[in-house]
């Protein structure tokens, strides 16, 4: 196989997530003095003979002689003139910002909550990063790859993110009903600590952000039912309601298959509790919704609308006969008009 002679070496970004480049991808290419080497302006070259980074280049073309390889120079022979090919590799870095990179926790993490015990939490976010130092990035994580991408990155960083995310919770935080409003101080105390991770293999943490913090659903469920305690506040006037309302539900609907699946829904306990309640009520309230003047049954002190001859509840007569003074109804047993005040005779 003949070697490849390299005199033009360049390279193009084409699926946005290569972060590093080998040119050629396998093995060392033949370059000669006097190769054209073209940097654009979001990379770096960092330069390789003999499995050794001898120099890093910027963004422009750049004409690889003596002048810009002293250390390539020296080692070439003398006999050669400074012409002769020599073994190398190029890798390409970008510098550019990769976003939106994902961080999430592969496996629930335990956390100690002061209300609710040990909880095991699931985080998920999103963070940016770019390359500072393409020489210590290349040869601490890169190697002799021909490629790497932001995948092969994300799997690595993500266990980093996630080991200083449990370091804080365990030092700083309480509860994880304290949590949601936390977020954002949360994201910096640990893009604070992530940061000189990702420092020591060349690279910058631009942004870091915390999405969500989740317990299992059983949790969730607690939290729920405890939210929905304090939203009730006063258990009794709240099972008033829910028992009044039951009762109307069961007032209005149609036929005896409604009070029947009344019977079966609300149960024996609320069987027990709703004669009680709703003596009180109709001791309490009147029995009328439309607005008309009412009056209280002698038999029964059941509230019934005033001009009632007799009471639904017990049957009986409630207005016999009418007032001599005002002509008012008068009730059975009464003594005095009760709108004018009026001595009823007896006969």
């Amino acid at each position: 196989m003949s070697p490849i002679m390299l005199e033009v070496i360049e390279w193009f970004d084409e699926t946005g997530i290569e972060i590093v480049h080998r040119y050629p991808e396998r093995g060392s290419g033949d370059i000669k003095m006097g190769a054209r080497l073209v940097v654009r302006e979001n990379q770096a070259a960092v330069f390789f003979r003999d499995g050794q980074s001898l120099d890093v280049f910027g963004p422009g073309r750049h004409t690889l002689s003596t002048q810009n390889l002293p250390i390539v120079t020296r080692l070439l022979s003398l006999p050669y003139g400074f012409t002769s090919p020599f073994r190398a590799e190029v890798y390409f870095v970008n510098l550019k910002v990769f976003t939106n990179m994902r961080w999430g926790t592969k496996d629930p993490v335990a956390f100690k909550d002061s209300q609710l015990g040990s909880v095991r939490l699931r985080a998920f976010g999103t963070f940016t990063l770019r390359v500072t130092k393409p020489s210590l990035f290349v040869n601490s994580l890169v190697g002799t790859n021909a490629s790497y991408t932001t995948d092969r990155l994300e799997d690595y960083l993500r266990e980093v993110v996630v080991a200083r995310l449990n370091d804080f919770l365990g030092e700083s935080v309480d509860t994880l009903l304290e949590l949601p409003r936390h977020y954002d101080e949360m994201a910096v105390a640990v893009k604070t600590r992530v940061a000189e991770d990702f420092r020591k293999y060349g690279m910058e943490l631009v942004d870091f952000y915390i999405n969500r913090i989740t317990p299992p659903e059983e949790v969730q469920r607690m939290i729920d039912e405890r939210s929905g305690m304090g939203a009730v506040g006063n258990l009794d006037q709240f099972l008033k309601f829910k028992a009044a309302k039951a009762m109307g539900d069961a007032a209005t609907a149609a036929g005896g298959s409604a009070a029947g699946g009344l019977g079966v829904g609300v149960g024996a306990g609320l069987g027990i509790l709703l004669p009680g309640m709703l003596g009180k009520a109709l001791a309490a309230e009147p029995a009328v919704a439309t607005g008309a003047a009412t009056i209280v049954c002698a038999g029964c002190q059941a509230v019934v609308a005033r001009d009632s001859r007799f009471c639904p509840r017990c049957g009986r007569q409630l207005a016999a006969k009418k007032c001599a003074r005002c002509q008012g109804d008068l009730p059975t047993d009464a003594r005095f008009c009760p709108s004018c005040g009026h001595a009823v005779t007896t006969t």
